[in-house]
């Protein structure tokens, strides 16, 4: 093995000019001068690499790597440390993991070293997400670490998963000084929610009512900037909240959809107003490795140059519905091919039902995909479900493994669905409603800006109108026969003009929670399906080309579980689109609306679903973190979304992420809806 002092000797001097980046720094100190020189950006922030060589243990080698040579640990250490190609260390990469990351007897300690110069200067120190280091080698690498930075300025150890949280636990902060990643997201003034540039005119309102005042006015090539932008926004360039929201809330969801800028900047409209920009042409630029959004003044475009983007010319195309004598079924006997009868939502379900039900081949699909230098991940899965290294070699029974997984860990409530044959006899019973919708056809025909008032007198109508009998009596008997004892329903939209490529409309339709009555429900089943109607509705699908013609309604009917928490997840890392092990979790301990209406900020989350272990990264709202047990069961749904991720692909890519929206009772894990994530 090369004499790791030997790294130093071959790098060149800082201070000079350098043909090639020195390679790191090792056992002396890092000054902040080579800190800047050598440091990556992490979420904002500058860091560097370290590793912490204990082949002596009594006088560890302390590494510190230039990020610009080696993006990698396992690059630096095969080269630099053991003297062979990284490509061969790569050859064994899930064993050399193995021996840094989780063995008890572990060489090498690894971890990152970033400097945050908010207010006042300090390190902080952390391992990735997968580490299991226990108390004493957490002391024993911090010690080590401190040893070799500049001792002005502070060294906090921060926690890189729940495990290490604990561990804090047991460590009084004037031993460990320490900080948790939910207290440096709280303290942040950006979080870019989806990056991008985008060329527009800035528009800033200062509350919900002077933005209802002149959302009318509101063009495609507008950026708004509120404190929380609400969920009911029409397709803009670009969206600046100015208080923290959830990336997984419904507006940031249709900002993703749409491919549009949207971050978070703590005290953006002082800024906006202390420059004069508001109302004024900017350029906006979002980046993920970014400290604050950038807002340029530009000269507005002439008003030939002002062209309509790519969305406002794209033609979303849908499957033709079914609508003739459809019957009323229950849910679980649904599946992916009944969206063109009873809704995506409702099929959705339905398949979801079948799929713990049967089990499916498809679920391996994200953990059979090579991750070179892996052939796939299936021995990461295996291990999670309880597997030996012989049995995942058998693909048939580890798919049979994770649909038992499954099948104990979630299940989907009881409940029905109404398809769209039902909307469509509804609407067609009443000459004042088909006359209202033939005013509204026209309208859209002729691209008229007012549509409003003919929405919202359709609306008024179809809330208004009493169900015919005949369609009532078969309703309450499909209530009565399957739903037989339920208190409590939710009653949910479910069209064939949402969850599609390209226009996901998360938000845009009714459903309504605690219904419990015979006519509350009926009266909510009006409210849904008037929802198709909605001014902000029809306004979405015109930008898309979608035909009043093909849009149509189905309806669920739930039974209500009574949560004890409830949130959203979705197999993707919003904050890292990069990141294939990470899926993202928010968490209310009140409801599921109030993460995804953006009302409450919720407690959010990373679960990895390679490796396993997770990371809490807000406490929102919340006065404390969540019980282990409840983090236990984040990590079943972690990987049990990845494998509803994997069933429901649209492609054998099997990477398209999802949104699952669940909670949690007495019994366990609830899927409540899952549709497809756009990132």
């Amino acid at each position: 093995m090369k004499d790791p002092r030997v790294v130093e000797e071959e790098g060149l001097d800082l201070e000079g000019e350098q043909d090639q980046p020195v390679k790191g720094i090792v056992g002396e100190r890092l000054t902040l001068h080579a800190f800047a020189q050598m440091a990556g950006n992490l979420a904002g922030y500058p860091f560097v690499k370290v590793v912490v060589d204990r082949a002596n243990q009594a006088h560890p080698v302390v590494h510190f790597i230039n990020y610009n040579a080696y993006q990698f640990h396992s690059d630096y250490i095969a080269e630099a440390i053991m003297g062979i190609p990284r490509t061969e260390l790569d050859k064994r990469i899930d064993e050399f993991n193995q021996s840094v990351y989780l063995s008890p007897d572990r060489q090498y300690l690894l971890g990152i070293v970033a400097l945050h110069k908010k207010e006042e200067r300090f390190f902080t120190l952390e391992t990735v997400e997968i580490d299991t280091m226990d108390e004493p080698m957490v002391r024993y690498f911090r010690k080590w670490v401190r040893a070799y930075l500049d001792r002005e300025l502070p060294l906090l150890f921060k926690p890189a998963n729940h495990n290490q949280e604990a561990i804090m636990g047991r460590i009084h902060p004037s031993e460990m000084p320490r900080i948790f990643h939910h207290e440096l997201f709280a303290s942040s003034d950006f979080l870019a929610l989806n990056a991008g540039k985008a060329s527009g005119r800035l528009r800033v309102f200062q509350s919900e009512k002077e933005y209802a005042r002149e959302r009318p006015t509101l063009e495609w090539f507008d950026i708004i900037a509120m404190r929380r932008v609400p969920d009911d926004i029409p397709r803009l360039s670009g969206i600046l909240n100015a208080e923290h929201t959830t990336p997984l809330s419904h507006t940031n969801v249709l900002a993703s959809g749409w491919g549009i800028p949207n971050c978070v900047q703590i005290g953006i409209l002082d800024k906006i107003a202390e420059r004069g920009l508001d109302g004024q042409w900017v350029e906006m630029k979002v980046e993920i490795t970014a400290q604050e959004v950038v807002l340029e003044p530009i000269d507005e475009l002439p008003a030939s140059e002002q062209v309509r983007p790519a969305w406002a010319t794209q033609r979303i195309v849908l499957e033709e519905p079914e609508t003739d004598h459809v019957p009323i079924v229950e849910l679980d006997k649904l599946r992916l091919t009944d969206r063109f009868r009873y809704g995506t939502k409702a099929a959705h379900l339905g398949e979801l039902s079948h799929l713990l039900e049967n089990g499916s081949e498809r679920v391996l699909g994200f953990y059979k995909i090579r991750r070179p230098p892996r052939a796939n991940l299936i021995p990461y899965l295996g291990k999670f479900i309880g597997m030996s290294e012989t049995e995942v070699q058998d693909s048939t029974l580890v798919a049979a493994k994770a649909a038992e997984f499954l099948r104990h860990t979630i299940r989907v409530p009881r409940g029905i669905a109404l398809p769209f044959s039902l909307n469509q006899q509804f609407l067609q019973s009443s000459p004042g409603l088909q006359q209202g919708i033939g005013k509204l056809k026209m309208a859209l025909q002729l691209n008229a800006r007012e549509l409003e008032p003919l929405c919202l007198d359709l609306v008024t109508r179809i809330r208004a109108m009493r169900l015919p009998d005949a369609m009532r009596e078969v309703i309450d008997s499909a209530i009565a026969n399957h739903l037989a004892g339920v208190g409590s329903f939710v009653v949910r939209s479910s069209s064939n003009a949402e969850d599609l490529e390209n226009f996901s409309a998360a938000g845009i339709y009714e459903s309504f929670n605690h219904v419990t009555t015979a006519e509350k429900v009926f009266a909510s089943i009006r409210e849904v399906w008037a929802s198709l109607f909605s001014p902000r509705s029809v306004r979405l699908r015109q930008e898309v080309g979608i035909s009043l013609d093909d849009c149509w309604m189905g309806v669920i009917i739930q039974e209500e579980m009574p949560a004890e928490i409830g949130g959203v997840l979705v197999t993707s890392n919003p904050l890292n689109k990069a990141d294939f092990r990470n899926v993202y979790i928010n968490v209310s301990t009140h409801s599921v609306d109030s993460v995804v209406h953006g009302v409450e900020l919720p407690l959010q989350f990373v679960y990895n679903t390679v490796e396993g272990g997770g990371r809490t990264l807000s406490l929102g709202a919340a006065n404390e973190d969540l019980s282990e047990e409840r983090k236990q069961q984040l990590q079943q749904l972690a990987f049990a979304g990845r494998l509803l991720q994997s069933h429901f692909s649209p492609n054998y890519t099997f990477s398209d992420p999802v949104d699952i929206e669940w909670l949690i009772d007495q019994e366990g894990i609830v899927i409540l809806q899952l549709r497809p994530y756009t990132t």
